[in-house]
């Protein structure tokens, strides 16, 4: 399963978007006259602009990219008695959970995976794959909808997006002010060409500082997602029943695990390995969690 989501990329294109935009129309509001200097206030505003725009940008399209993204099959009218089960189901959590009735869709992969996503709580989507609907009994994917609806339920979805906005706006705040001295200390030799402004050496090294720290960011970002799974792993077994929530992950580590696409990683239940970068702890962490949980 995959590390990133289609909201990072979405949150990183709209980024890039609005800074081109504002280059393009001659913004340079944290420069001061001729640009020799830092404006650091007028800076923070226009780190927070890209940073958190690109974030809530990112948010607002999630639930759309993730239908167009998974091909999910949004169910309106039961074809059959399983699709009535899972929708009774759904609709049972989520009055457990406090939330309104997401819908429900489902998306064709062989991997046993599931995810949820929306602006808000009382506008999810939650989607189940087939190989998870086929390779699991009805108490371990009722679980696993438990799982996803305490996503929902927790507000992960725009905590995640306020916790992205904040790291966005502090790397390209820092990458903005590292790009500035680089430029004028290595890359302007005499007072006469720090006078003339930004040069290539404040673009060239603002953006490998934005990708460094780029890097660390995902760092801090990840670290979120994986405390957020222990959460929704035990919302899960409060709604669903613990021995129920536990069985369903068993169940995934022994399902061949196939990659969703980079976007949905954080609204998943599968999981790979961990490191720095994963969004999910190892499967045998969470199982531990719920074992040791009194």
């Amino acid at each position: 399963m995959m590390r990133i989501m289609l909201f990072l990329a979405t949150n990183i294109a709209v980024m890039v978007l609005i800074s081109i935009v504002l280059k393009l129309v001659g913004f340079q509001g944290f420069m001061t006259a001729h640009g020799t200097a830092l404006d650091l206030q007028q800076l923070l505003v226009y780190s927070a602009v890209i940073g958190f725009v690109g974030s809530f940008a990112s948010l607002m399209m999630s639930k759309m990219m993730a239908k167009w993204s998974m091909g999910v099959e949004v169910i309106d009218q039961p074809k059959s008695e399983f699709e009535g089960w899972l929708l009774r189901t759904v609709e049972r959590l989520a009055g457990q959970a406090g939330v309104k009735m997401p819908e429900v869709g489902i998306f064709d992969s062989e991997a046993p995976n599931a995810f949820a996503t929306g602006w808000n709580k009382d506008a999810a989507l939650v989607a189940v794959s087939t190989g998870l609907l086929n390779g699991m009994t009805r108490d371990e994917i009722e679980a696993v909808l438990g799982h996803e609806l305490s996503h929902v339920a927790n507000g992960d979805m725009v905590t995640l997006t306020l916790i992205q906005g904040v790291v966005n706006t502090f790397v390209i705040f820092l990458s903005r002010i590292i790009g500035f001295f680089v430029d004028q200390m290595l890359f302007r030799g005499n007072s006469d060409d720090r006078d003339r402004g930004p040069g290539i050496g404040f673009f060239i090294s603002s953006l490998v500082a934005q990708i460094v720290l780029g890097v660390f960011a995902t760092m801090i970002v990840a670290w979120f997602s994986r405390w957020r799974e222990f959460r929704a792993d035990a919302g899960g077994a409060h709604l669903a029943g613990r021995q129920k929530m536990i069985d369903a992950l068993r169940r995934l580590q022994q399902g061949q695990e196939a990659p969703m696409p980079n976007e949905l990683v954080a609204f998943g239940i599968n999981t790979g390995h961990m490191s720095l970068f994963a969004s999910h702890p190892p499967l045998e962490d969470r199982i531990k969690a719920l074992e040791n949980q009194a």
